[in-house]
């Protein structure tokens, strides 16, 4: 059995100080770290023999495949790893990589809410907000399983993880919910450990980096904008940068990797380690299978097929079904969606294949899509930047959200999944997609929206390709939108009536500790309420965008895909987003969809390294 064993700890160790700006000691590009002699994990289909016999292949190299890979590798067996793009990482990469998993080895150090957290009361939310969307028994599994996850992976590999202090569960106000503990989050990771293979990560989308690539997190958002008022946040922002233009001098791009790319490089690192076969750029045109059970698959990559073995199964991972046109014809609302921040491998092609083999869907989510409401613009390169609207601007005070009658119509602070669902709720004659996301120049200054960063400067590029509306006044604003001129001022006076009393009257706007979290602490009464005041006033507009499949293929509690009669399809499994989903389509906390990726990734490799046995 091969074992990874916890990485060095001793000062100016590599991995201790990954995280750090400035690493104590230079990197080689060519590893031997830690003991480890490392070559390029990407292989070409052309060195891998006809008829070569693996013990697990997983389909998709997002954070769940990933995960399952390295589980299955931690037993001691061959493992291939499949991605049909250039890049691994799949829309983890692109994401925070926030992690639900109730109950870990790190809640108890968060705070009292954390250390207080059991699988009863994490058991009883669920139950509160999922209900008969999906199977208790999986969401059992789940929280039973999800910290023996977290626990191998930093025990064993280089996954390194915490919790963060205060991130609310998203339906606060349901029995069970907490403000801390269950919410993980990777440490930042030193992407030069990777050598040449940091080039197989998937690079954060643009518009979520400044100054052409330096990616940052929560942490560093926080310094960057205290920067001119506080020493302490100075000297953090100016390390912070000065380090990042010292890597671009080396590198073709920031080699300190936070949030997704920390994740998916923490992964990738292990999984090279462990020996891991990795092919991007490949698709699977056929599973095998012999008296009902999978036995192999059929690759191909640049020209060049082969057909493999796959004696302990083959795990789905390719992230659901939300590019293929059809199911997106047969499973979105209409209007369907035009735009997407999700990354493009996730083509539901191997839900084709698979569906043939005896898979089916899950019929009971109540949506078959996660969502975000998003704005969009075209880059310089002719390419779309689709922008989702998670919780930098919609519940800050002095931006509101409205209809084509100039009306609000949800509770703008609300979590970005329930936000899209009233988007499409209320949409009557298409009254609210798109819908405004309007403010003044108070607001946009302070919080920025949307692309347009805080600070105000470079508007009037987004002014000229129309990303952004200004106007001096509300009427000139509507008549640029194309929305109603009442119906607007109305709303706006009723907001500045409300931001002086603190209680929104119409959607209860800032009640709930997630709603309030996401607004600006240092404002009163209510965080997330503020007059809309200040000429010049400015408008976006969202659309709604699907973030990841909700609807699935229907598993049990080993993540094996079952026939419609609930019988396993021996040797196959589907993880993340390919598995019809444990949340049945509701969103009730921050990263529901990679927490149960990555445990039913461990459940699915465990099962399938055993079963190769």
């Amino acid at each position: 059995m091969k074992v990874i064993g916890r990485q060095p700890r001793d000062k100016g160790g590599a991995v201790e100080h990954a995280g750090s700006l400035f690493p104590l000691a230079p990197i080689p590009s060519i590893c031997h770290l830690s003991g480890w002699r490392m070559t390029s994990a990407a292989k070409k289909l052309t060195d891998i023999a006809e008829g070569a016999a693996y013990d697990v292949a997983v389909l998709g190299a997002g954070a769940a495949g990933m995960a399952a890979a390295v589980f299955a590798a931690l037993e001691g067996r061959r493992v291939i790893l499949i991605e049909r793009t250039e890049y691994v990482g799949g829309t983890s990469a692109y994401s925070a990589a926030t992690t639900w998993i109730p109950n870990t080895q790190h809640a108890a150090f968060v705070g009292a809410e954390g250390a207080e957290d059991s699988f009863e009361k994490a058991s009883t939310f669920l139950d509160k907000a999922v209900g008969n969307r999906s199977p208790k028994a999986l969401r059992d599994t789940f929280l039973a399983k999800g910290p023996e996850a977290i626990r191998e992976l930093e025990a064993r590999t280089d996954v390194r993880m915490r919790a963060r202090p205060f991130h609310p569960d998203y339906l606060y106000e349901l029995e069970g919910a907490t403000a801390c503990g269950r919410a993980l989050e990777p440490l930042p990771f030193d992407g030069r450990l990777l050598g040449e293979d940091l080039s197989l990560v998937r690079p954060p989308i643009p518009e979520f980096t400044i100054l052409g690539g330096l990616m940052v997190d929560r942490d560093d958002i926080a310094h960057l904008l205290r920067m001119t008022k506080s020493l302490k946040s100075a000297i953090y922002s100016a390390k912070l940068i000065g380090s990042y233009y010292l890597q671009k001098l080396r590198y073709p791009r920031g080699t300190r990797l936070v949030m997704g790319n920390a994740l998916i490089g923490r992964l990738l690192l292990t999984a090279r380690k462990l020996g891991v076969d990795i092919l991007v750029n490949a698709d699977v045109t056929e599973i095998a299978g012999k008296d009902g059970a999978v036995t192999g698959l059929t690759v191909a990559q640049a020209g060049t097929m082969r057909h493999l073995k796959a004696r302990g199964g083959v795990i789905l991972a390719s992230g659901g079904f939300a590019r293929h046109q059809q199911r997106r014809q047969e499973f979105l609302p209409k209007p369907v969606p035009e735009y997407s921040p999700a990354a493009p491998g996730h083509t539901g092609k191997l839900h084709d294949i698979v569906l043939k083999l005896g898979a089916h869907y899950g019929e009971s989510a109540d949506q078959n899509c996660f969502w975000a409401p998003v704005s969009v613009r075209k880059r310089a390169d002719g390419t779309m930047a689709v922008f989702p609207h998670f919780v930098l601007d919609r519940s800050k005070p002095g931006i509101i959200a409205v209809d084509k009658n100039g009306r609000r119509f949800v509770n703008e602070s609300t979590s970005y999944h329930l936000f899209v669902r009233a988007m499409y709720a209320a949409n009557e004659n298409g009254s609210t997609i798109p819908c405004y996301l309007v403010t003044d120049s108070v607001a946009l200054t302070k919080y920025g929206i949307g692309m347009v960063r805080p600070g105000g400067r470079g508007l009037e590029s987004y002014l000229k390709d129309g990303y952004l509306t200004r106007a001096q006044t509300l009427d000139e604003l509507a008549t640029k939108l194309g929305i109603d001129a009442g119906g607007l001022a109305a709303s706006v006076a009723a907001m500045n009536e409300y931001a002086e009393t603190g209680i929104d009257r119409d959607f209860g706007r800032g009640t709930t500790v997630y709603e309030r979290a996401n607004g600006d602490p240092r404002h009163g009464p209510n965080p997330t309420l503020g007059k809309v005041a200040t000429a010049p006033f400015y408008a976006i507009r969202l659309y709604p965008g699907d973030i990841g499949s909700a609807k699935g293929l229907v598993t049990d509690e080993n993540a094996r895909i079952v026939r419609t009669d609930g019988s396993p399809i021996d040797g196959l499994y589907a993880v993340g987003n390919d598995m019809q989903s444990i949340m049945g389509g509701v969103y009730p906390g921050p990263g529901i969809t990679i927490g149960p990726g990555i445990t039913f990734g461990y459940i699915a490799g465990k099962h399938a390294a055993v079963r190769a046995a």
